[in-house]
């Protein structure tokens, strides 16, 4: 069975160290009730959003990834390596979308300069200078329109600063700060697993294309029970 990407090909195409925000990394077809494998090179965990719709798993002793379909449906997969993360759409049988020209030529309204490229160059340039802009080109990167690799914004401070704002109190209901270093986000705190697997998506969700993240975040493991108590 043919491997669809090797996580290692993916951290090159976002690099550097990447935050994941909209839109997603790749888009990947399932069928109901069949499975696919895949060989990363490297991943710490993985996480689907409805795994009513499909499931991810990380085989034990190898860095291959289950992925089944399990009713027609689109979903997301979070996948994380190293302090890097990155987020996939799932796509179960034929689970297609309307189409996104309405929201490409709504995009373009809002971002005077919004520039489509289509062929081997195919991808969407923009200058994201205020709110209005940023909100249309979420709506448009939820869409399976552009992928990551496609997408080139320069983002002028206060927009930054917005989706700074945003992401500041649900990410401190996590035990989580975050802030600008330099161009890049620093993530920092300590939290369950749990916790820090639900920051990293609202990094995604809350964002609009990537600027380095450094995750400083201390992941707090729970303690295992006791084996048990030898006799005297």
């Amino acid at each position: 069975m043919a491997l669809l990407a090797p996580l290692a090909a993916l951290w090159v195409a976002v690099s550097p160290s990447p935050a994941s925000a909209w839109p997603v990394d790749l888009v990947m077809p399932l069928e109901p009730g069949k499975e696919r494998f895949h060989k990363l090179s490297v991943v710490e965990f993985v996480e689907v959003e409805d795994p009513s719709i499909a499931t991810a798993e990380v085989l034990e002793g190898s860095n291959e990834l289950l992925l089944t379909g399990l009713k027609p449906g689109r979903t997301l997969l979070l996948l994380y390596a190293e302090g890097k993360f990155a987020v996939w759409r799932l796509v179960v049988g034929a689970a297609s979308e309307p189409s996104a020209e309405p929201l490409i030529a709504a995009a373009r309204k809002a971002c005077p300069g919004l520039k489509v490229t289509e062929g081997s160059a195919r991808g969407l340039t923009a200058e994201v200078k205020d709110a209005r802009c940023r909100e249309a080109l979420r709506s448009l990167l939820k869409t399976d329109a552009y992928v990551a690799r496609e997408l080139e914004l320069t983002f002028e401070l206060p927009q930054l600063q917005e989706q700074l704002a945003a992401l500041t109190p649900v990410l401190k209901g996590q035990g989580l700060t975050v802030s600008y270093r330099g161009a890049g986000l620093l993530l920092e705190g300590s939290t369950t697993p749990e916790g820090h697997r639900r920051a990293l998506w609202e990094l995604f969700r809350q964002s609009v294309g990537r600027v380095p993240l450094e995750d400083r975040v201390t992941v707090r493991r729970p303690v295992p029970p006791d084996a048990g108590t030898s006799a005297d």
